[in-house]
């Protein structure tokens, strides 16, 4: 089993920053790579940001220059720190850990919600 409890969502205005984290536990022996997802309201889930294990980050044109993802190995935490927010940026954000298992496997988390509003 594969345990992923994100937390830092929230309610923020325009311009403003919040920082998501996302703590893995429980038969993560072999994580590949982690990162970040959304999806808006009667839109399709998007990739914001990922952190492969060999550091090559990779982000949405729409986020590159503003939203930052870091990884801390020891503790099997993946960060997305959020700035100069925008409406658009409205959604839910999903942490994604991948593990090599029989291939690769892919896990979610629950997703929190990011509103951005004035």
């Amino acid at each position: 089993q594969v345990q992923l409890v994100e937390s830092g969502g929230g309610l923020v205005q325009p311009g403003g920053s919040l920082r998501l984290s996302c703590a893995a536990s429980g038969s993560i022996s072999s994580i590949a790579g982690m990162g970040w997802y959304r999806q808006a309201p009667g839109k399709q889930r998007e990739l914001v940001a990922t952190m492969p294990n060999s550091g090559n980050l990779n982000y949405a044109a729409s986020v590159k220059g503003r939203f930052t993802v870091s990884r801390d190995f020891a503790k099997n935490t993946v960060y997305l720190q959020m700035n100069s927010l925008k409406p658009e940026d409205t959604a839910v954000y999903f942490c994604n850990v991948v593990l090599v298992r029989n291939g690769f496997q892919s896990y979610w988390g629950q997703g929190t919600q990011v509103t951005v509003s004035s």
